[in-house]
């Protein structure tokens, strides 16, 4: 089965199924009129598309692995920001949410910022108003970020983050703010099924933290460039990226350790903060 006839495939495989289109769609977390677009081969699917569309029609193992098969031969899906922005900033934390929701296990690193999950809406603000966005496209973003947190507290997921040191010292908010957001990063570390570890800059380093990623289960890898957000799907490279979060993971500090090394970092910021006033 090739690209050209993977949404044809779908559309057979929905009308088998007697569902309605609405249901279809509405279980694969999707609008109905993506879903007609994929059916009727206007638009290619993505890997991620596929499977929640398999999902939703409740096919069998066989189907699913050659349905999927025929996804992978578009394994990397790279999207300009400028056309995510075009079409709406905060449709990403919808689409982001479908991901999370459907997920297992998260492996999550980031050298540059803290990840979104842990930010605190003073920081989201901070960092998105970079992108120029109208007052209520950012509010609506925001607002989509926060109920995306929601899936911190399901605890039948495993939620794994890594940051470098610098993430937390690197000054997105005045100092007090700075704080409240260690506090929040603490807070969640003690959840259960919570992993947050930190590579301190002092520990000896095997590798370089040349970007951010997302392994979602072991299906998609997520990768934030400057210029595009890029969806890896082929098992090699997913794998790749596992061993990296792995090598990571080995080297950084976690549970008391690491939150001794948060709380000083916090009342640095609270020293600062009180020599400012």
């Amino acid at each position: 089965m090739n690209k050209g006839q993977l949404g044809a495939a779908l559309r057979a495989l929905w009308k088998a199924s007697g569902k309605e289109a609405q249901a279809v769609a509405r279980s694969a977390l999707m609008s109905p009129s993506k879903l007609s677009k994929i059916e009727n081969a206007r638009l290619t699917p993505s890997m991620t598309d596929v499977e929640r569309i398999l999902t939703a029609l409740g096919v069998s193992a066989e189907a699913r692995a050659e349905y999927t098969a025929a996804a992978r031969e578009a394994a990397t899906e790279i999207v300009a920001w400028r056309l995510l922005k075009r079409a709406g900033v905060h449709r990403g934390q919808q689409a982001a949410k479908a991901l999370e929701s459907q997920m297992s296990i998260l492996r999550l690193f980031q050298p540059a910022l803290i990840p979104g999950l842990l930010q605190t809406p003073e920081y989201m603000r901070a960092i998105l108003q970079r992108h120029d966005l109208g007052e209520d496209i950012l509010n609506r973003t925001i607002a989509g970020r926060i109920e995306r947190q929601l899936v911190l507290h399901d605890a039948k997921k495993s939620l794994n983050f890594i940051v470098t040191e610098s993430v937390l010292r690197w000054r997105i908010l005045p100092p007090g703010m700075m704080a409240g957001q260690i506090d929040r990063i603490i807070s969640i570390s003690r959840l259960p099924h919570v992993d947050i570890r930190v590579v301190l800059l002092r520990s000896r380093q095997n590798d370089v933290p040349s970007h951010s990623f997302v392994i979602r289960d072991d299906r998609l890898v997520t990768i934030e460039a400057a210029h595009a957000r890029i969806d890896v799907t082929d098992a090699r490279d997913i794998d790749l990226y596992a061993q990296k979060f792995d090598a990571f993971a080995r080297i950084a500090v976690s549970g008391d350790d690491m939150r001794d090394i948060l709380a000083e970092v916090r009342n640095e910021f609270l020293r600062e903060q009180e020599i400012d006033l």
